[in-house]
């Protein structure tokens, strides 16, 4: 479970197009969390925790705003990576469901949204929702949005591997690869470069 907040976290950068509009309160509550992935360690607790409590709020005062769901979304999946197993993770991930399906409703093409069920999907058990091909379609969903989104492109690599298409993932691989070079992206190149070396290892 650890790991699948840790991703659902890194599918979680903004995409920009098509994204929509929410209101000032709900995008202060997004902004905390991603400030949160980035705090000192010290800090990202109480960041999360307060980014939270605003989307909360926010989705309080308007249930049609996409970006106050999405914020519920990256804030409780944020504590989810801190916290690790616990006795409340099937419960906080039925309720990531619930959040990033509302947000897809209400904005079916929101790129960070798509990217991030994406990879909830691909990394959940089956048993708890998991549903590969489902994810696969997501993540391709997110890249027609914005081709140059690196943590779905990435994230598409894993979904290919997992159902034996090594030539498209490996492709797919050296795409992300040029695109975080073109990004100057320092953690994008290191990530694209380990799909890339994985394989040859193989």
């Amino acid at each position: 479970m650890h790991r699948l907040a840790a991703l659902v976290l890194a599918a979680l950068s903004f995409a920009g197009a098509a994204d929509p509009p929410g209101t000032p309160a709900s995008r202060e509550a997004l902004a905390l969390c991603h400030r949160a992935d980035d705090a000192p360690e010290g800090e990202r607790s109480a960041l999360l925790d307060r980014a939270l409590a605003q989307a909360e709020r926010a989705v309080t005062e308007d249930d049609r705003d996409a970006i106050a769901h999405f914020a519920v979304f990256c804030s409780l999946g944020g504590k989810m990576q801190r916290a690790g197993v616990g006795i409340g993770a099937l419960t906080d991930l039925r309720r990531l469901r619930r959040e990033i399906d509302r947000t897809l409703e209400l904005a079916p093409d929101f790129a960070d949204a798509l990217a991030g069920k994406g990879a909830l999907l691909l990394d959940a058990p089956r048993v708890l929702g998991g549903d590969p091909k489902d994810a696969e379609r997501l993540l391709r969903r997110a890249l027609e949005v914005d081709p140059d989104y690196l943590g779905p492109r990435l994230d598409l690599v894993r979904a290919l591997r997992a159902r034996g298409a090594k030539d498209e993932a490996h492709a797919e691989a050296e795409r992300a690869l040029e695109i975080a070079r073109r990004k100057d992206d320092a953690d994008g190149i290191k990530r694209a470069e380990a799909l890339l070396a994985d394989r040859r290892a193989r």
